[in-house]
Parts: structure tokens; sequence; C-alpha cells
């Protein structure tokens, strides 16, 4: 099994591509051209925990999508969480949620060729090829929505690691005290500030985290607590990830990225606090440029590449 993709992009200004990114709140649609860019996008609801209708959303979605540029059977990435198998056909190990994604042959369910990578690393290829990290040589991505995605760029590869496992930094342990997340890890990163993990981190008071924000920036109290000790433990996280792989580069992505200031001011502020930094040099914390469509992107790309 290879360790890292293909990143060899190429120009290719005739191809389209679709790309579809399965998050555990909404699916996002995209169709790009051969250079990234977006010529189409769509959002709907996942409902993840009614059963399969999801299938049903990402069927209409492509659909949709296909009639938008006038085609039938047009190449499909669909970006997922998960550990995807080694041919990228679907994905092979996703425990506890979206009931029916394991090891589901999407090529003949949509009827259209379907390559599967996991969400952190398509939006890592989305990021590396026209955005954050377009410049980096070596760089972490993590994604902060539902849950908490990775990806790692090494030597402007992305690496996959065998298994296809490699840059989970969502399951790596901040607080070994703390609940047991999804793959058994206690106390895990996607545990202190994924927002499948706000009910239970606010005691019932917020049931998202644009909630909470929303209480942070009028002046509560108990919001602020919860919040600058669920970024603490990501500067936490994301320091112990620097001090092994040391990047040029930090990407911070996903829904939660949208909290801007109130992310990223005290996000840098403890990441100085706890990262080592011999002679003061330290990799930039950036925001995605993507925002939450870059898994959409990424896996277009990624989809347009294997399919050439």
């Amino acid at each position: 099994m290879k360790d890292s993709i293909n990143f060899q992009f190429k120009t290719l200004k005739q191809t389209i591509t679709i790309g579809i990114d399965l998050g555990g709140t909404r699916i996002k649609g995209v169709v790009v051209d051969g250079n990234g860019k977006i010529l189409y996008q769509t959002y709907t609801q996942t409902n993840d925990g009614e059963g399969e209708v999801w299938k049903a959303a990402i069927k209409k979605t492509v659909d949709d999508l296909n009639k938008n540029i006038g085609a039938e059977n047009t190449a499909v990435g669909i970006s997922a969480p998960g550990l995807p198998n080694k041919e990228n056909t679907a994905i092979a190990f996703m425990p506890g949620r979206l009931e029916g994604l394991e090891n589901f042959n999407w090529s003949d369910y949509l009827q259209n060729p379907v390559c599967v990578l996991n969400d952190g690393v398509a939006a890592l290829v989305a990021e590396a090829k026209t955005g954050a990290a377009k410049e980096s040589t070596n760089a972490i991505l993590v994604t902060l929505g539902t849950g908490v995605g990775g990806a790692l760029l090494i030597n402007k590869q992305p690496y996959q690691g065998s298994f296809n496992k490699a840059g989970h930094i969502g399951h790596m342990v901040i607080d070994s005290a703390d609940d047991c997340d999804v793959t058994g890890m206690p106390g895990s990163l996607e545990e202190c500030i994924g927002n499948c993990s706000i009910e239970k981190r606010t005691k019932g008071k917020f049931t998202s985290t644009q909630d909470m924000l929303n209480a942070y920036s009028g002046g509560d109290d108990f919001a602020k607590n919860i919040w600058l000790t669920s970024v603490r433990k990501l500067a936490i996280g994301l320091a112990s990830v620097s001090n092994f792989i040391s990047p040029d580069t930090i990407i911070v992505g996903g829904g939660i990225a949208e909290a801007n200031e109130d992310l990223f001011i005290p996000l840098n502020k403890w990441f100085d606090e706890f990262e080592w930094q011999p002679g003061g040099i330290r990799p930039q914390i950036v925001k995605a440029v993507h925002g939450d469509l870059a898994g959409a992107i990424g896996v277009a790309c990624f989809a347009m590449q294997k399919n050439v």
C-alpha cells in the first residue's frame, strides 16, 4: 500500500468533476474545472441518525449537478469521515456514525465513476492545490466541525501512512481522564472541541458550537470558560503534532474556524506558550482558504486525477 497520493496536478482546462463532501451536518456539492475553480455549488442536510436517508440526498445532489453541466456520467469524488480502502472506492472503516457508509459501492449506486477519500485528506488536497498550503513543503491541516479531522503534507505530498490512517489528529489524547471517543481514545481532541460533544461539555446548555459562540460574544461567562478551555486544548494538540512533524504551516478549517478572531487570537497565544520554538522559529497558523467546501473541492481534484 502506498503511503502518499500521486500529487502531480495537471492543468485540465476542459475537464469537469463533481465533488461531494459528506459531513455530519451538511452535504456539500461542487463542480470544479481542471484548475480547481468552482463552477457550481450546493448544500443539503445530512440527517445522520435517520437511517440511510443521506445516501438519497447525495444521489439527488449528484443528479442535480449533472443537470447543471449537461452531463450524465461525470466522475465523482466523495469526501467522507473514516478510512478509505486501498482502491479509494469506498470508506472501509467508519465507527459510530453514518449508518451504511462502510464498504458501500458508490459507483453502482450513482452510476458514475466514483473515487472516495478521507475528508481531512480531501481538504488538504484542496489547500495544497489552490489554497493556504500552495507554497508549503510540510503542513498540518486540522478541520473543526462535527468531529475533528486532520491531514499531513510531507515534502509536498499528502501522507496517508499504512492502512490510510495517518493524519487523524482528532483522535490524539489530550486528557486521558476524559471519556473515550468513537475510536476508543480517551479524552481526544475531538472530544475537547468537536461539535459532537458540545452538549456534554456544556452540560446541555448549548446544542451547537455556534450557539455557544454567540453566547461567548455576548459576554456569557459560562460560554467563555467552555470555549477558551476547548481552544487551549486545541493549542496543546497542535503544538504536540508540530513538535514531531515540524511543519511550516498549520491550516485550520471546518465550520468552527468561522469563529475567526475568537478562535485564532487565543489559539496563537496558547500555541506559542506550548510549542517548542528553538530560535523563535514557529509555523504560521492560518485559516483554510476554501472554508467548508475544501473537502468537496479536494476530492473533486483527486477524482479528476484518478480518471485522467
